[in-house]
């Protein structure tokens, strides 16, 4: 009775309390939610950040009364994305951007759900960015760009349409004029373009882990020795040099380098420099055992994911759908010159008509899309780089096409 009799004296004091008092009415649902505060984190490229803020900006507008943001951008390069975000899962970024290779090994991880819409995104998505962002026919991820290649910017003031068609007679006019023609033989990335077309192969097995490679192979019409050789003498000319993406747009600027291999996401800072004599175009072809060898590309997607452990998960998924949307990846081309993956926007006339895209549609044709084990990356560095420096030891170039192959495939 004691108990009850408590309850009751609360109830009286409460009605006696509100008796005096004007009616409250009850607060809306989105009175409620525009009071809650949605915190979420977002890695992206640092080079993206003026143009993530404004998606942020518009983001929030359109959301305006349903809640109140925290986001928070947090530099993150895309080729570092997988590792940064295993390491602490839980208390990783909420929605990230990174490069399609990582998709299996963060899906795996558990990292990434499945998409609950994969139709939409299907429908309006390019098929080949799809893919990308797909283990097996499940989406995981949101495409973002279809333009993570590369291919050959040049100077129209040096190059004409016929010197562009090999890498060798580039090198030579450089040389003519005290200049440079670069490329990143620190990037194996960059580096698969010497072997793609060759013969000589390199790939996934079906674990998903490892890799197989015969960039060391003595049969066939092209030997690995043959493809190193052809890299010494490349390197060998004073118009050549391995240069980072960065320090390659440096020279671009300043003047010494007057053509070189990267990809969109330069586009706009070259042209900046070069303008009108901005040429864009697939990779050329360069001389290997008295033959022309069309070079290669891998070729792959930038992606957007949410982090299956987001505490802001419904909002996060919002979030990634809004920055990989048609109106953002038309702004994202318009800003930063990246390709979009959205079907409509990648119609558009402007897309149609840069240079940049176009030489990565012509180099697709001899593009490989990337998926490789991490096994791939070290051992083909440290090979290129001896060769970008002249091979100083005089090693063997069979004994370290023997010593890469097996450290690629190492289990």
């Amino acid at each position: 009775m004691k108990k009850n009799s408590l309850y009751l004296i609360f109830a009286i004091s409460a009605l006696s309390l509100c008796g005096g008092c004007k009616k409250q009415e009850a607060m809306p649902a989105d009175a409620e939610a525009a009071d809650s505060v949605i915190s979420l984190t977002v890695w992206s490229g640092e080079e993206d950040e003026a143009l993530l803020q404004e998606i942020f900006s518009s983001f929030q507008s359109n959301y305006a009364g349903q809640a109140t943001f925290q986001i928070t951008l947090q530099p993150q390069s895309e080729s570092g994305c997988k590792d940064a975000l295993l390491a602490d899962l839980e208390n990783g970024a909420d929605v990230f951007t990174f490069a399609d290779d990582q998709l299996a090994a963060l899906a795996a991880a558990g990292a990434l759900d499945p998409l609950e819409d994969p139709d939409a995104v299907r429908t309006a998505n390019l098929p080949a960015s799809v893919d990308a962002a797909s283990v097996g026919n499940t989406l995981y991820a949101y495409p973002l760009t279809a333009d993570n290649g590369y291919f050959l910017y040049y100077n129209k003031a040096y190059f004409s349409e016929e010197d562009i068609q090999s890498l060798n007679r580039m090198v030579e006019i450089a040389a003519e004029q005290e200049r440079l023609v670069t490329m990143d033989w620190s990037s194996a990335w960059y580096v698969y373009s010497f072997f793609g077309n060759t013969g000589l192969e390199v790939g996934l097995n079906e674990d998903g882990l490892t890799n197989y490679c015969t960039w060391n192979s003595t049969e066939g019409p092209i030997h690995g020795v043959d493809v190193a050789q052809a890299m010494l003498e490349i390197a060998a000319s004073p118009g050549f040099a391995s240069r980072t993406d960065t320090d390659f747009l440096a020279g671009v600027q300043d003047g010494s380098v007057i053509a070189g291999v990267s990809g969109v996401w330069n586009s706009v800072a070259i042209e900046e420099v070069w303008g009108e004599n901005t040429g864009a175009a697939r990779l050329p072809s360069y001389t290997c055992k008295d033959q022309q060898v069309q070079m290669a590309s891998f070729s792959g997607c930038k992606l957007i994911g949410v982090n299956a452990y987001s505490r802001q998960k419904e909002w996060a998924v919002r979030l990634a759908e809004w920055i990989s949307n048609e109106k953002n990846q038309t702004l994202r081309f318009e800003q930063r010159g990246q390709g979009p993956s959205n079907i409509r926007a990648a119609d558009s006339p402007a897309v149609q008509a840069s240079p940049a895209i176009s030489a990565l549609l012509a180099q697709s044709e001899f593009s490989q899309l990337q998926r490789i084990g991490g096994k791939f990356w070290d051992p083909v560095s440290a090979f290129a780089l001896n060769m970008a420096g002249g091979n100083p030891s005089g090693a063997s170039l069979q004994e370290q096409l023997d010593r890469l192959a097996e450290d690629v495939t190492a289990r």
